[in-house]
């Protein structure tokens, strides 16, 4: 098998069911979602096996649901012969672990900046990434048709991870630091304006 196909070579690729620009929005969509899919990777190689067996076996799983959400934004028009992979169980699924999370975690009052220990520095990479993702994935669904689990997933993924960037630092006895010029925001666990 060759790695390169020399198809690509004026700005092309193929996506499922045809040939889009790689500017395309579609193509920057499920690109991203791929970029995601390799911080998650790299997230993984950073969690120590016993202390977090439990999300290293969630994030293996959200590897394969990005390649099944990547795959969907690829597809240029859905059929019976070739339906959307994501579905309404995978965010169902996130909403439940984020919920089991949020309570392991220290209460929050404040926002917090992005690190701690590696680990959840790079968790808070794959929720920035996510986040950005989500919003090529809302202008691609204000254009054409697309699988709207996906947009869903996004957006809760992203909760997902803060949610275990926090956990990690718990675990490791990393304390969170606070923005020091954060009001308080939190109110176990919520938002203010949530209550």
């Amino acid at each position: 098998m060759k790695l390169y196909t020399r198809t690509g070579d004026e700005g092309k690729t193929s996506v499922i069911g045809g040939r889009l620009s790689k500017d395309d929005i579609r193509v920057e969509a499920y690109g991203t979602t791929d970029e995601l899919n390799s911080f998650v990777g790299q997230a993984v190689t950073q969690l120590d096996k016993e202390l977090f067996s439990d999300i290293l076996a969630e994030l293996e799983k959200i590897q394969h649901e990005l390649f099944d959400c990547g795959g969907d934004l690829a597809m240029l028009k859905v059929s019976e012969e070739r339906p959307y992979k994501a579905k309404q169980d995978i965010v169902d699924f996130l909403e439940e672990r984020i919920d089991v999370y949020i309570k392991e975690a220290p209460e929050l009052e404040r926002f917090i900046l992005p690190g701690g220990s590696a680990a959840a520095a790079t968790l808070h990479v794959c929720r920035t990434v996510t986040r950005r993702a989500e919003r090529l994935v809302t202008k691609l669904h204000q254009q054409a048709q697309t699988n709207p689990i996906v947009l869903k997933y996004l957006n809760r993924l992203s909760d997902y991870f803060f949610a275990i960037a926090r956990v990690v630092n718990a675990r490791l006895q990393v304390k969170d630091v606070e923005y020091e010029r954060s009001a308080l925001v939190f109110r176990g666990g919520k938002r203010k304006e949530d209550k």
